[in-house]
């Protein structure tokens, strides 16, 4: 399916065709599912991600301003999902005590998983630090180092003029480095 067959599904799908809504999650499950597990290197994890994603699409597509590629929309939701599927599972895992629940936990520790893997989730817990203060530049940089988008796609994504997205990305750099060396 070429994107502006996409396109023209998502603008469909916006006036209210559910069957176009239908066709639209099936062709871009895939691309969503593949964008989840960019972020969360667990299966499980992704496909959670994946599902919550799936659901903000079908729920939230009246919110695609149709400038802009739907796809480019679609990723976003899809790493903001697998953001907050990280958020959650990391949340879990530091509430939980072993020895309470027993050692025995049904997946694997992440970190453990391989060395991307450990960098995706140093990078997402540098990110959830540099986002309390600094919210505006963690999603164009992970859009433009994590999923490898064009500056003028990321800028219309995030309604902003390209200058400034280029300049958020050059500032999130810099206050990602010295995170991701461990020197905080």
């Amino acid at each position: 399916m070429t994107p502006d067959d996409i396109d023209d599904l998502a603008r469909r799908a916006q006036d209210g065709d559910t069957a176009a809504l239908d066709t639209l999650l099936s062709t871009l499950r895939p691309r969503i599912l593949s964008a989840c597990r960019g972020v969360l290197p667990y299966s499980a994890d992704a496909e959670d991600a994946c599902q919550e994603a799936m659901l903000n699409i079908a729920t939230k597509i009246g919110s695609w301003h149709r400038n802009g590629r739907f796809t480019t929309w679609m990723h976003a939701v899809a790493v903001n999902s697998a953001r907050s599927t990280y958020r959650r599972l990391r949340k879990q895992a530091t509430t939980v005590d072993p020895l309470e629940h027993g050692p025995v936990l049904d997946r694997p520790d992440p970190r453990t998983t391989s060395v991307i893997a450990g960098t995706r989730l140093d990078l997402l817990e540098a990110m959830e630090t540099i986002e309390r203060d600094h919210p505006q530049y963690v999603e164009p940089l992970l859009l433009r180092d994590v999923y490898g988008l064009p500056y003028d796609e990321i800028a219309t994504l995030v309604g902003a003029p390209l200058g400034t997205v280029k300049a958020q990305i050059h500032h999130g750099r810099k206050l990602a480095r010295p995170l991701l060396r461990g020197e905080e």
